[in-house]
């Protein structure tokens, strides 16, 4: 495998782009949070102390998505062109699952950036709730899906 992130004395570097030509990049990413089926009607009701759940877990991941290279060494700045969180509800089981893609026109990818959006909107959910239950868990954050540049497409679904 390798790794071009390290120069070849082992020395962390960030990549040179430069010379790459820019192409529309997406990226859908996903974050679970399993809670109890109470909490999560109670969410979906608006019905938390705290105020709009949801709402405020949107914008946080949409922040967090832009503040991408602020969080993670050697990502590159990009200009986002488009971020959009969502959710999606099962209550029988207590799981909610945050969606957030992001499309940009740039030299390299914004699998990152969604990561970053879908896991900071989990969070945002967990800090909003943890007063009516602190044994919420957040986990399976992962790509489901990305397209542009020289790898391709990518869809998790179709792996």
């Amino acid at each position: 495998m390798n790794f071009n992130h390290f120069d070849e004395s082992g020395n962390a570097i960030m990549v040179d782009v430069s010379a790459k030509q820019p192409t529309m990049r997406t990226a859908k990413a996903a974050a679970d949070v399993h809670l109890s089926s109470e909490l999560l009607t109670a969410i979906k009701a608006g019905g938390i102390a705290k105020g709009d759940v949801l709402g405020i877990a949107r914008l946080a991941g949409i922040m967090a998505a832009k503040k991408t290279p602020d969080l993670i060494p050697l990502s590159h700045p990009l200009a986002l062109h488009y971020i959009s969180v969502d959710f999606e509800i099962n209550e029988p089981s207590g799981l909610l699952t945050v969606c957030c893609t992001v499309r940009s026109f740039e030299r390299t990818g914004v699998e990152m950036e969604a990561m970053v959006g879908a896991s900071l909107a989990a969070l945002t959910i967990y800090d909003m709730c943890k007063g009516s239950d602190k044994s919420i868990t957040i986990g399976g954050i992962r790509l489901l899906f990305k397209e542009g540049g020289k790898s391709g497409v990518y869809n998790r679904n179709m792996v």
